[in-house]
């Protein structure tokens, strides 16, 4: 059986990315080492880090005046290396509260100083993004969450002030075209549509590296670590080049707007089916904030949730539940997922709304 993977990371990658990754740990480029064992200081890393590099300044259209880094962990250090980095003494820095990583990163940097939150979803279950807020041109630097894993939102324009503005994108880089100039930093952990988890990316403008508080340490400092060209200390090497074989194939399928094309397609056919069909319902209120990367809806009987969960594995459907403690259902839709996998999903959503209505409404349709 075909296994369709919604998860949400880590995620699905390409089929190109597992086949040369495993070559590669075998025998890296016909040198008769494994990948695992080459150094980090050696050419042939060298060569991984600048392709790789380039690869992602092209797709994303990166100026000269801004850094790109390469570092190991994921997004959630960067909620508190940020802080740590830019909060001034006796400033404050100014947050977007639209779901649990915005709230996580807010925490974070509630360590290191003062912070204020500009506006917060939290009162409608993050079930919408605040429209309307004022972001205060005396802060440090204003930091939001593009798009929300868990509860299914995106901020589809970058929101307008004179203060830097730091955005996590590890959900939807790659997958929508943006002016990267309206950005000070962008940061995004890989395990989502970038490449295996392990390491995370840093994209930060130069002027900005001057910013950089002067008592952080050296192995947590941005400026240091850009300067180091991303080998400060080990990288994690693997991951990495599992980044570069990644940003070759979306080069390869025609690139960041293409993906964007493709993106819109598999959300609008499963938002499709949500909307039509009698037994599920959207949990984002607001159509225009509705993520196009992660779908999140929910059974309007929470008793066939199970039903539904069983009779979609059975059909090779993974991934979907949300996360723990989280009723309903996400689907990730990464730019790896085919089409294919989507129309499986709606088509199994529309087969259980038919046999749930023939058996009579009862939860028996658990079975075949």
């Amino acid at each position: 059986m075909h296994i369709h993977n919604f998860n949400a990371g880590p995620a699905i990658l390409p089929e190109c990315v597992y086949s040369n990754l495993a070559y590669a740990v075998n025998n890296y480029g016909n040198t008769g080492l494994s990948l695992l064992e080459i150094s980090h200081r050696s050419a042939e890393f060298h060569g991984i880090l600048l392709e790789a590099e380039l690869l992602l300044r092209e797709l994303l259209s990166i100026p000269p005046d801004f850094s790109v880094i390469f570092l190991a962990g994921g997004a959630s250090q960067h909620f508190a290396q940020i802080p740590m980095n830019f909060m001034k003494a006796l400033h404050h820095a100014a947050y977007l509260d639209t779901g649990v990583w915005a709230s996580n990163a807010i925490r974070e940097a509630r360590c290191f100083g003062n912070v204020e939150v500009v506006a917060s979803g939290k009162k409608d279950n993050y079930s919408l993004i605040p429209r309307h807020f004022h972001i205060p041109d005396n802060c440090s630097y204003f930091h939001y969450v593009a798009n929300n894993t868990i509860y299914g939102t995106e901020l589809q324009e970058v929101p307008k002030t004179e203060v830097p503005v730091f955005c996590d994108m590890s959900s939807n880089i790659l997958s929508t075209t943006f002016d990267i100039t309206k950005f000070s930093l962008i940061y995004a952990s890989a395990q989502k549509n970038i490449g295996p988890a392990g390491a995370s990316i840093v994209i930060v403008k130069n002027t900005v590296l001057d910013l950089v508080n002067s008592s952080v340490p050296n192995i947590f400092n941005y400026k240091v670590l850009a300067n180091c060209k991303s080998l400060f200390n080990t990288p994690p090497v693997l991951s990495i080049y599992g980044m570069l074989l990644t940003l070759r194939w979306v080069k390869e399928e025609g690139g960041v707007a293409e993906f964007q094309k493709r993106s819109i397609e598999k959300s609008s056919l499963l938002y499709n089916e949500i909307e039509r069909n009698d037994l599920f319902r959207s949990r984002v209120k607001s159509a225009e904030q509705r993520s196009r990367i992660n779908v999140t809806f929910e059974m309007i009987d929470p008793n066939l949730e199970d039903a539904f969960l069983h009779y979609a594995s059975e059909r090779g459907i993974v991934g979907i539940k949300q996360y723990q403690n989280y009723p309903g259902f996400r689907a990730s839709l990464y730019n790896a997922l085919p089409l294919e996998s989507v129309q499986v999903l709606a088509s199994t959503m529309h087969e259980f709304e038919v046999k749930f209505k023939k058996r009579g409404n009862s939860a028996s349709v658990r079975y075949k």
